[in-house]
């Protein structure tokens, strides 16, 4: 990995979500895996993978999401803040949790018959 020059390296696993505020300026390089990009009150989502380069444009908050386990070198000389948030939940641990809610409250359910 060649991080010469950049300020921070991450190593986000899939799923890990990076929130950047005024982040205008900042330099993303992506050496292993994919990002999705995108920007508050922009329409444009942004794909980087391995060998990409991309310079946020806007100020604002901005979302980087790591679709695979990524390694991003970045060039940032201010940032608002940055929080790396946990892994997503996959869709069927999602489904599980639902179908697990929905049967609980239906355990407490009272039923009335209809006469």
């Amino acid at each position: 990995m060649a991080c010469n020059g950049y300020t921070k390296v991450w190593d986000l696993a899939s799923g890990e979500l990076v929130e950047l505020d005024g982040a205008r300026g900042t330099t993303l390089r992506v050496t292993r895996g994919t990002l999705w990009i995108t920007h508050e009150r922009d329409i444009r989502d942004i794909m980087l993978s391995a060998g990409d380069v991309y310079t946020i444009e806007r100020g604002g908050l901005t979302l980087v999401e790591a679709l695979a386990d990524a390694t991003v070198c970045v060039m940032a000389h201010y940032v608002d803040a940055v929080r790396l948030g946990g892994r997503r939940p996959t869709f069927v641990e999602r489904a599980r949790e639902w179908l697990r809610s929905t049967g609980a409250a239906a355990a407490h359910r009272r039923w009335v018959p209809h006469g």
